[in-house]
Protein backbone atom coordinates (compact mmCIF):
# COMPACT_ATOMS: atom_id res chain seq x y z
CA UNK A 1 0.00 0.00 0.00
CA UNK A 2 2.60 2.25 0.96
CA UNK A 3 4.54 1.93 -2.89
CA UNK A 4 0.97 3.09 -4.87
CA UNK A 5 0.90 5.45 -2.09
CA UNK A 6 4.22 7.17 -3.25
CA UNK A 7 3.03 6.68 -6.73
CA UNK A 8 0.62 8.38 -6.69
CA UNK A 9 1.83 11.44 -4.88
CA UNK A 10 4.86 11.20 -6.85
CA UNK A 11 2.42 11.75 -10.32
CA UNK A 12 0.80 14.31 -8.44
CA UNK A 13 3.84 16.42 -7.76
CA UNK A 14 4.78 15.64 -11.64
CA UNK A 15 1.24 16.79 -12.64
CA UNK A 16 1.51 20.29 -11.06
CA UNK A 17 4.03 21.35 -13.05
CA UNK A 18 2.64 20.66 -16.83
CA UNK A 19 -0.98 22.39 -14.97
CA UNK A 20 1.02 25.19 -13.44
CA UNK A 21 2.70 25.82 -16.87
CA UNK A 22 -0.51 25.59 -18.72
CA UNK A 23 -2.40 28.38 -16.37
CA UNK A 24 0.59 30.81 -17.48
CA UNK A 25 0.53 30.04 -20.65
CA UNK A 26 -2.84 31.10 -20.73
CA UNK A 27 -2.11 34.59 -19.69
CA UNK A 28 1.00 34.43 -22.12
CA UNK A 29 3.86 33.28 -19.71
CA UNK A 30 5.74 30.79 -21.28
CA UNK A 31 7.31 28.70 -18.34
CA UNK A 32 9.06 25.97 -20.08
CA UNK A 33 12.90 27.15 -20.55
CA UNK A 34 13.64 23.62 -20.01
CA UNK A 35 17.17 22.59 -21.42
CA UNK A 36 17.32 26.06 -23.57
CA UNK A 37 20.32 27.64 -21.91
CA UNK A 38 21.94 23.95 -21.35
CA UNK A 39 20.73 20.81 -23.46
CA UNK A 40 22.57 18.54 -20.65
CA UNK A 41 19.36 19.45 -18.88
CA UNK A 42 18.22 16.39 -21.11
CA UNK A 43 20.27 14.11 -19.11
CA UNK A 44 18.11 14.15 -16.01
CA UNK A 45 15.42 12.46 -18.34
CA UNK A 46 16.77 8.68 -18.05
CA UNK A 47 17.17 9.18 -14.09
CA UNK A 48 13.68 10.56 -14.29
CA UNK A 49 12.52 7.10 -15.95
CA UNK A 50 14.86 4.94 -13.47
CA UNK A 51 12.85 6.26 -10.50
CA UNK A 52 9.56 6.04 -12.44
CA UNK A 53 10.67 2.29 -12.98
CA UNK A 54 11.95 1.70 -9.85
CA UNK A 55 8.54 3.36 -7.60
CA UNK A 56 6.71 1.21 -10.51
CA UNK A 57 8.08 -2.42 -9.92
CA UNK A 58 6.50 -3.03 -6.59
CA UNK A 59 3.08 -1.40 -7.37
CA UNK A 60 3.30 -3.17 -10.73
CA UNK A 61 4.71 -6.69 -10.13
CA UNK A 62 7.76 -5.23 -13.15
CA UNK A 63 10.93 -6.99 -13.28
CA UNK A 64 13.84 -6.16 -10.96
CA UNK A 65 17.36 -7.11 -10.09
CA UNK A 66 16.70 -8.48 -6.28
CA UNK A 67 19.87 -6.93 -4.69
CA UNK A 68 18.90 -3.35 -5.84
CA UNK A 69 16.04 -3.85 -4.65
CA UNK A 70 16.21 -5.59 -1.10
CA UNK A 71 15.31 -3.42 1.57
CA UNK A 72 17.97 -1.91 3.75
CA UNK A 73 15.66 -2.59 6.87
CA UNK A 74 12.44 -4.42 7.42
CA UNK A 75 9.42 -2.41 8.90
CA UNK A 76 6.42 -0.30 7.83
CA UNK A 77 7.05 2.17 10.43
CA UNK A 78 9.68 3.76 8.49
CA UNK A 79 7.51 3.95 5.32
CA UNK A 80 4.71 6.25 6.54
CA UNK A 81 6.81 8.48 7.66
CA UNK A 82 8.08 8.58 4.43
CA UNK A 83 4.59 9.04 3.08
CA UNK A 84 4.18 11.86 5.86
CA UNK A 85 7.19 13.74 4.47
CA UNK A 86 6.58 13.19 0.57
CA UNK A 87 2.47 14.44 1.39
CA UNK A 88 4.20 17.89 3.03
CA UNK A 89 6.54 18.04 0.32
CA UNK A 90 3.71 18.24 -2.24
CA UNK A 91 1.60 20.08 -0.70
CA UNK A 92 5.03 22.81 0.13
CA UNK A 93 5.23 22.43 -3.72
CA UNK A 94 1.93 23.29 -4.14
CA UNK A 95 1.66 26.66 -2.28
CA UNK A 96 5.84 27.02 -3.49
CA UNK A 97 4.05 27.13 -6.64
CA UNK A 98 1.17 29.87 -5.78
CA UNK A 99 3.34 31.90 -4.53
CA UNK A 100 5.93 31.95 -7.65
CA UNK A 101 3.27 33.93 -9.57
CA UNK A 102 4.37 34.44 -12.99
CA UNK A 103 7.28 34.42 -12.19
CA UNK A 104 7.79 30.26 -12.31
CA UNK A 105 10.22 28.89 -15.28
CA UNK A 106 11.01 24.92 -15.95
CA UNK A 107 14.83 25.71 -16.19
CA UNK A 108 16.00 29.13 -16.74
CA UNK A 109 15.12 32.02 -19.01
CA UNK A 110 17.22 34.17 -19.70
CA UNK A 111 14.92 35.65 -22.49
CA UNK A 112 11.38 36.83 -20.29
CA UNK A 113 12.35 36.26 -16.76
CA UNK A 114 9.67 37.61 -14.39
CA UNK A 115 10.34 39.57 -10.91
CA UNK A 116 12.22 38.32 -8.11
CA UNK A 117 9.74 36.51 -5.63
CA UNK A 118 11.43 36.84 -2.25
CA UNK A 119 7.80 36.55 0.06
CA UNK A 120 6.03 33.28 1.24
CA UNK A 121 8.41 30.23 1.04
CA UNK A 122 10.83 32.17 -0.65
CA UNK A 123 11.41 34.31 2.55
CA UNK A 124 12.46 30.88 4.55
CA UNK A 125 14.51 29.30 1.43
CA UNK A 126 16.34 30.71 -1.78
CA UNK A 127 15.07 27.27 -3.18
CA UNK A 128 11.67 26.13 -1.90
CA UNK A 129 10.66 24.25 -4.77
CA UNK A 130 14.00 22.34 -4.64
CA UNK A 131 13.59 21.79 -0.56
CA UNK A 132 10.59 20.06 -1.44
CA UNK A 133 12.06 18.08 -4.54
CA UNK A 134 14.84 16.70 -1.49
CA UNK A 135 12.40 16.19 1.14
CA UNK A 136 10.39 14.09 -1.29
CA UNK A 137 13.07 11.71 -2.43
CA UNK A 138 13.82 11.90 0.93
CA UNK A 139 10.66 10.17 1.79
CA UNK A 140 10.49 7.95 -1.38
CA UNK A 141 13.84 6.19 0.22
CA UNK A 142 12.31 5.59 3.86
CA UNK A 143 9.28 3.93 2.01
CA UNK A 144 11.38 1.92 -0.64
CA UNK A 145 14.56 2.08 1.43
CA UNK A 146 16.33 -0.33 -1.20
CA UNK A 147 20.04 0.48 -2.98
CA UNK A 148 18.42 1.18 -6.04
CA UNK A 149 16.20 4.52 -4.74
CA UNK A 150 19.09 5.26 -1.96
CA UNK A 151 21.44 5.86 -5.72
CA UNK A 152 18.70 7.56 -7.56
CA UNK A 153 18.08 10.23 -4.82
CA UNK A 154 21.54 10.74 -4.30
CA UNK A 155 22.18 11.28 -8.35
CA UNK A 156 18.98 13.70 -8.21
CA UNK A 157 20.39 15.69 -5.25
CA UNK A 158 23.52 16.59 -7.25
CA UNK A 159 21.59 17.04 -10.02
CA UNK A 160 19.43 19.83 -7.84
CA UNK A 161 22.46 21.64 -6.42
CA UNK A 162 23.81 21.66 -10.09
CA UNK A 163 20.95 23.20 -11.01
CA UNK A 164 20.11 25.96 -8.01
CA UNK A 165 24.38 26.72 -8.78
CA UNK A 166 23.70 27.65 -12.06
CA UNK A 167 20.12 29.88 -11.22
CA UNK A 168 22.03 31.74 -8.53
CA UNK A 169 24.44 33.02 -11.00
CA UNK A 170 21.73 33.60 -13.64
CA UNK A 171 19.66 35.55 -10.72
CA UNK A 172 22.62 37.27 -9.45
CA UNK A 173 23.49 38.42 -13.23
CA UNK A 174 19.74 39.26 -14.21
CA UNK A 175 18.49 40.94 -10.56
CA UNK A 176 22.28 42.03 -9.33
CA UNK A 177 21.84 44.22 -5.87
CA UNK A 178 18.51 43.26 -5.40
CA UNK A 179 19.27 39.81 -5.54
CA UNK A 180 22.80 39.99 -3.33
CA UNK A 181 20.91 41.45 -0.33
CA UNK A 182 18.08 38.91 -0.79
CA UNK A 183 20.76 35.79 -0.74
CA UNK A 184 22.62 37.41 2.07
CA UNK A 185 19.19 37.53 3.74
CA UNK A 186 17.81 34.19 3.07
CA UNK A 187 19.55 30.64 3.00
CA UNK A 188 19.96 28.62 -0.41
CA UNK A 189 18.03 25.70 1.26
CA UNK A 190 17.10 25.93 4.79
Amino acid sequence: MQYALSLCLFALLVAMVPVRAAALRRRGVRAMAFGKTDRSDFLLMPLVLAFVYIMSARVFGLPVWGPLFNPFWAGGAPGWAGLALCAIAVAGFALTLAGFGDSFRVGIDDERPDRLITTGAFAVSRNPIYVCFLAFFAGQLLIHRNPAIAAVAALFAMAIHRQVIREEAFLARHYGAEYEAYRKRVRRYL
